[in-house]
């Protein structure tokens, strides 16, 4: 019986704070007069002519490393990788 009363003073509670908002039309604050103007001035057109970088560079792959220096950073991340697993292997404190 108390949550059946205390379930009725909630929803009495809620319905008298709902009834307390205002009446106004959320439509009217998101026309698209008010949201479009802002996205209209983003999009104006571009009167600069594109220029190519000469300096920029496109190539499908990069340079490959010398042989000792993959080598050294191959063994660099193997290193790491067995310090990793080393830790995860620890307990925690």
């Amino acid at each position: 019986m108390r949550k059946l009363v205390a379930l009725a003073a909630l929803t009495a509670t809620t319905l008298t704070l709902a009834a307390c908002g205002s009446a106004n039309d959320a439509s009217t604050e998101a026309s698209a007069d008010t949201v479009e103007m802002p996205a209209d001035s983003a999009l104006a057109p571009v009167t600069e002519v594109p220029i190519a970088d000469p300096s920029a560079t496109a190539t499908d792959a990069p340079e490959a490393l010398p042989e000792p220096a993959a080598t050294a950073a191959a063994d660099a991340a193997a290193d790491v990788a067995a310090k990793a697993a080393a830790a995860a292997e620890e307990p925690a404190e």
